[in-house]
């Protein structure tokens, strides 16, 4: 290990999108200027081998590949377990690396010695220069939910101070190993969606901070895998956010986001699929709320 540049492992997930996940590598091949890096790709049990595919984007990397699908954090922890790094860099296979990633990242943990995850700032890759995450805004104790900083803004410049966040974006996270060790691996529980604010909450229970660096960039090409308006993602999405609320706040004000829930969110969400006609979308929030009761159902 070179104490200037330590190891940084890269982890990353493929979910039948082989094509995707080849582009992220030879944008790490292309693009990365951090000179020790390990890179891993999980796969989820994807229907086609992406093996080739992959080593012939980058023939350095590591290849695993699940029998089942482990979800979002069950995956990336199979990564994190095989992982040789004093560092792991999180990545979502949709991303694509800019010069300086990794360097302005691993800055953070030199200058905040508090500091248990580092994220950089998120442009959108079909249109650059257009702010994804610019960091986190506090989860709403009424709603459940909370919105990305600078989300759809043009940069201007506008969020270029580093400074601590609320929670990590899942896109795109650098952890160090101890503080992994310490705090524990990506909660499974999520299988998709919500994780990376669980873990948030996790790290700052420990003492950590969340830092957004605004001088490392990534571009996101968002939901590649899941669609952006899926089944899937209102199942998670609805089962996660009050699985969240359960396991992160207090009592009292579980009880009020609970009376929000039934008194609003029901109503609204299920007026608004049956008059748009979706009626799997329907079933599935529905799912995602009885799952509180009945954690065997899937989607």
């Amino acid at each position: 290990m070179s104490h200037d540049h330590p190891l940084i492992t890269i982890v990353t997930l493929n979910y039948n999108t082989a094509s995707v996940t080849a582009a992220f590598l030879r944008s790490i091949a292309e693009e990365n200027t951090y000179p020790n890096v390990e890179v891993i790709m999980v796969d989820n049990a994807s229907r086609e081998d992406p093996t080739d595919v992959c080593l012939a984007a980058y023939p350095g990397v590591r290849i695993i590949r699940n029998s089942e699908n482990l979800g979002f954090s069950g995956g990336n922890n199979v990564g994190l377990k095989a992982a040789s790094g004093d560092y792991f860099f999180i990545v979502n296979n949709d991303t694509e690396f800019t010069p300086g990633l990794l360097e302005g990242l691993l800055e953070v943990f030199a200058l905040r010695p508090d500091a248990g995850i580092a994220c950089p700032k998120f442009h959108y890759f079909f249109d650059k220069g257009r702010i994804e995450y610019a960091g986190y805004g506090q989860i709403s104790l009424l709603t459940g939910r909370n919105g990305m900083i600078g989300h759809g803004e043009k940069d201007l410049g506008q969020y270029n101070e580093m400074r601590e966040t609320f929670y990590a974006h899942g896109g795109g996270m650098l952890v160090p190993r101890k503080v992994v060790e310490e705090v524990g691996l990506m909660p499974e529980q999520f299988f998709l969606y919500y994780e990376e604010l669980d873990w948030s909450e996790q790290m700052k229970r420990k003492g950590y901070k969340i830092y957004y660096q605004p001088h490392s960039l990534i571009y996101h090409k968002e939901s590649v895998s899941t669609g952006k308006a899926s089944a899937l993602k209102t199942f998670y999405l609805t089962r996660n956010r009050i699985l969240f609320m359960r396991r992160n706040v207090s009592r009292p004000a579980l009880l009020v986001f609970a009376a929000y829930f039934l008194c609003f969110t029901i109503p609204k969400n299920s007026l608004a699929f049956l008059v748009r006609g979706q009626r799997q979308h329907l079933r599935s929030f529905w799912k995602g709320i009885f799952w509180q009761f009945n954690p065997t159902i899937q989607f």
